[in-house]
């Protein structure tokens, strides 16, 4: 039996997606083999991944000034990446300044990666509030080498309610767990990068979007070769072996949110979907949702236990994963570093998922009393 899966990341994939993989896992395309043996640099593999970014390039939108890479490493390496190619000091000694908000957990990884190679402005700050609302974001200087924001903050469940204006400074934009979610100028950030594990595909793949005239500003003999976007570029994802797999996969996922309608589509989808959960719980008289109403997550919604105890609280919360999970809705703990419960409703969430969940919930309240 399939069940709900929450899980923030390695999420649920589509079931139609998965289906597909396993007719093909032996034959891929009349190959008479899986994509899992074939040479990245074979006249079988190439057509996957060109197909892979033509799909991905046609969702977004992507302007043909801009490149796609699939990469490695998960956001966590472009944490250097983006300050090593964007900011590097063009010599010794000197420094260029970013500036960075800071709206959770990854935003302050971010941050704290980008200071070993360059200077870093925190020019703004939801960590008084725990993080459950977006800052105002004041503007860049006039120096700075990129300007970052974390569009979706997977663990606190917010998002930006709209694009900062940067003027001429290069907006850089963590987009991993709210990529494909609902329609995004990709024109007005320099670079989009993105983890796969939570609405592309499998956990191993990375992508990067970035504007052609990025691609040059890193000091080659100060980056190695497999942290430069202009050689990656270059050699179309494959200077070294790619994960092949999962760009297949994430070739099959594009095709089935196409065949959903692409960004406009999905967007009402999500929306709905949130809505749902949301308008549940500010009528809730056991949970409510942390997150400040103009900046909440379409893709991670968090809600926490009303009772204000701390012994009671925790043994709601660790009841109500321990019935969930019997129930066939799994991986709803909220991150351990915030406690609470979280639903994570990525595009292959279907809208069953949420209405179980909110037939869950009902009966729990229920039982409470």
């Amino acid at each position: 039996m399939r069940v709900y899966n929450f899980s923030p990341g390695p999420s649920m994939l589509p079931l139609p997606v998965l289906e597909r993989a396993a007719a093909e896992m032996t034959d891929a395309n009349g190959t008479g083999q899986s994509v899992m043996e074939m040479s990245h640099r074979s006249g079988d593999y190439k057509p996957i991944i060109e197909k892979t970014e033509t799909l991905l390039r046609e969702l977004m939108s992507i302007p043909s000034n801009y490149q796609v890479l699939f990469l490695q490493g998960g956001a966590s390496l472009q944490f250097a990446m983006v300050p090593l190619n964007l900011a590097a000091p063009e010599l010794p000694g000197q420094r260029r300044r970013i500036t960075l908000i800071d709206t959770g957990i990854w935003a302050k990884k971010a941050a704290d990666e980008a200071s070993k190679y360059t200077e870093v402005n925190i020019a703004a700050s939801s960590k008084d509030r725990a993080y459950t609302y977006i800052p105002a974001a004041p503007a860049p200087g006039t120096d700075d080498a990129y300007y970052h924001i974390t569009w979706n903050n997977t663990i606190v469940g917010t998002k930006w309610p709209a694009i900062p204006d940067t003027g001429s400074i290069p907006l850089v934009t963590d987009l991993s767990s709210a990529i494909l979610s609902e329609p995004l100028d990709v024109s007005r950030f320099a670079l989009l990068y993105a983890g796969a594990q939570k609405n592309l595909g499998p956990a191993g793949v990375t992508v990067v979007i970035i504007r052609d005239d990025l691609l040059n500003r890193s000091i080659p003999e100060r980056i190695p070769a497999m942290l430069r976007y202009d050689i990656h570029n270059k050699e179309s994802s494959m200077y070294n072996t790619p994960p092949c797999y999962g760009i297949y996969i994430i070739g099959l996922v594009l095709e089935w949110l196409k065949g959903l309608g692409g960004m406009e589509a999905l967007g009402k989808i999500n929306c709905n979907k949130a809505a749902l959960l949301y308008n549940y719980l500010e009528a809730n008289k056991t949970f409510y949702s942390p997150v400040e109403k103009n900046c909440r997550s379409l893709m991670n919604i968090p809600f926490v236990p009303r009772e204000t105890d701390p012994d009671r609280k925790a043994a709601i919360e660790k009841r109500f994963v321990a019935e969930a999970a019997a129930a066939g809705l799994v991986n709803l703990a909220g991150h351990r570093l915030v406690g609470g419960m979280r639903a994570s409703i990525y595009n292959a969430m279907p809208i069953e998922g949420v209405k179980a969940l909110l037939a869950f919930m009902e009966k729990f309240e229920k039982e409470a009393k």
